[in-house]
């Protein structure tokens, strides 16, 4: 049996963030069924929620072949490592028709709802390297803000599970302010929307 790749610790890794265009099996090697907790979600939840299960790959690999893509995915020493969903907001069906999550204005915005970080590569900041990559793909495309829906963990911990769509601080970090609490919660915890304003 092949040994699950891990974070490097006998060197400095080189670490990139890449867009998942052209890269749907680098993309499913972290959020496909390949992931025993993944429970089939594909990154579908805001998308689009009415392909099946079975359908849910043949979408994303379309998604993936088309650009800008649906997201950035981020590498260590060349090997897939994490993925963060960020694309336009007119692309995501279900938050477009959210009823927790307000739309504040008709700038061009781009969501970032999804962070994943592979099993043996968590608590090495690539979060950080996502979200960095994730506004700079977002940049390229034209996009006028970022936006993020991150949970406030109060400097507390919250689980893999409901901690995919972020944490304020580490929006925060990243440059991004505060602008409008939402009526949706993860693990309990109250979520925010958060922008990064990149029109000059």
């Amino acid at each position: 049996m092949a040994t699950r790749p891990r974070y490097p610790t006998d060197h400095e890794p080189t670490i990139e963030v890449r867009p998942a265009y052209g890269r749907f099996e680098d993309f499913a090697t972290v959020v496909g069924t390949q992931r025993p907790d993944a429970g089939g979600c594909w990154c579908m939840s805001y998308r689009d929620s009415r392909p099946t299960n079975a359908e849910r790959p043949g979408y994303m690999r379309a998604e993936c072949a088309t650009e800008p893509g649906p997201g950035v995915l981020v590498y260590v020493d060349d090997v897939v490592a994490g993925w963060c969903s960020i694309a336009p907001r007119t692309s995501y069906r279900r938050l477009l028709h959210s009823r927790t999550i307000p739309v504040l204005d008709d700038a061009a915005a781009w969501p970032a709802v999804c962070f994943v970080v592979r099993a043996g590569y968590r608590k090495r900041g690539l979060a950080h390297h996502l979200l960095a990559g994730a506004v700079e793909h977002a940049r390229a495309h034209g996009a006028e803000v970022v936006e993020g829906y991150p949970v406030e963990t109060a400097g507390g911990r919250v689980d893999v599970i409901s901690g995919y769509v972020g944490s304020v601080e580490l929006f925060e970090t990243a440059g991004f302010a505060r602008v409008a609490p939402t009526t949706g919660r993860s693990g309990g915890r109250p979520r925010w929307v958060m922008r990064l304003d990149l029109r000059p």
